[in-house]
């Protein structure tokens, strides 16, 4: 009977985000809301 062990290794880093990405990330999250409130919106008409 033969065992293999395989050794994995795995490194986790916080990720530095930039001010250009965090902007974007906001504009993205920001017109989200917006479509899910107009979503919600049409629901209610119907």
């Amino acid at each position: 009977m033969t065992l293999h062990i395989l050794f994995l290794t795995i490194t986790i880093s916080k990720r530095k985000v930039s001010a250009a990405e965090a902007q974007h990330q906001q504009m993205v999250e920001s017109l989200y809301e917006q479509n899910k409130d107009r979503q919600i919106a049409m629901y209610r008409m119907m």
